[in-house]
């Protein structure tokens, strides 16, 4: 099984991979996976808040699949950390666990925030036969309606690829690099928090040019909101311990603001 997966990735460099389980405009079979750092992740909980869906079947011994991951956790990291319109989710056949995934990412996934991964542990072998590849790495794009738009992006060398199969299907995700602000009026600038990974015991430290209460609000990536306190700042530096210990690992969006301004920052929480 595993000689013939490697064959498959092996010639999806010069053949092209398809997803046999569907064709294109059809709507997919809903499914929730659990990531490889305890996070669950829901299709329909996506798509239904207008997201656009990029899912990377991999397996873990396939070089192509190891070339072209750092390429899809750069896509990752340009379009917001999947807290933005678009959502990356790496699906692995099902037949590696979570700890062989886990050291795929950290020595294939390159310098950029990596992308959810999801191993047979997680329930990605239930999704793989349902989406049927051929060859592995397989891309897809889902729409907003839940309908497969590309069965196959292909060749992937650069984001531009990913972007481009984006483009085809008249979708253009919104730029957001993780971690920078992203505020209508920058009243709130520049948060850090630390240390970052972290076992849930952190600090966060912003500027607020004027004097106001402000919002902190911590969400899994689903966008469901685990964490909130609204605290007093001035003008100026202003730092707060957050308590985050009762969190399961994984990563969170940190969103601070003040009914004018936010900006946004995360989190790796680590046991």
């Amino acid at each position: 099984m595993l000689l013939s997966l490697m064959v498959l990735g092996a010639s999806a460099f010069g053949l092209n991979a398809q997803i046999q389980g569907y064709s294109v405009g059809q709507t997919v079979t809903d499914f929730t996976v659990t990531d490889t750092d305890g996070n669950t992740h829901t299709l329909s909980d996506y798509t239904n808040a207008g997201k656009w869906v990029v899912l990377d079947f991999f397996f873990v011994d396939c070089p192509p699949c190891q070339g072209t991951a750092p390429i899809f956790n750069e896509f990752h990291e340009k379009y917001g950390c999947n807290s933005a319109d678009v959502i990356c989710i790496s699906i692995n056949t099902g037949q590696d666990d979570d700890a062989y995934v886990q050291t795929f990412e950290a020595t294939h996934g390159g310098s950029f925030s990596h992308a959810p991964a999801v191993s047979g542990d997680g329930g990605s072998g239930v999704v793989n036969t349902d989406f049927n590849p051929t060859a592995y790495p397989t891309f897809c794009l889902i729409d907003n309606n839940m309908q497969i738009q590309n069965l196959d992006i292909w060749p992937i060398q650069s984001v531009a690829d990913i972007e481009s199969a984006c483009s085809a299907a008249g979708f253009s995700p919104t730029e957001t690099v993780c971690g920078v602000a992203s505020t209508s009026e920058l009243t709130l600038t520049d948060a850090q928090i630390f240390p970052n990974p972290s076992n849930g015991n952190v600090s966060i430290r912003f500027n607020n040019t004027v004097s106001s209460d402000v919002t902190i609000q911590v969400t899994n990536l689903v966008g469901q909101v685990v964490y909130t306190s609204v605290e007093t700042t001035i003008a100026g530096s202003n730092s707060f311990d957050l308590n985050l210990t009762d969190l399961t690992e994984g990563q969170y969006i940190v969103k601070i603001g003040n009914g004018t301004g936010q900006t946004i920052t995360k989190v790796q929480i680590t046991k």
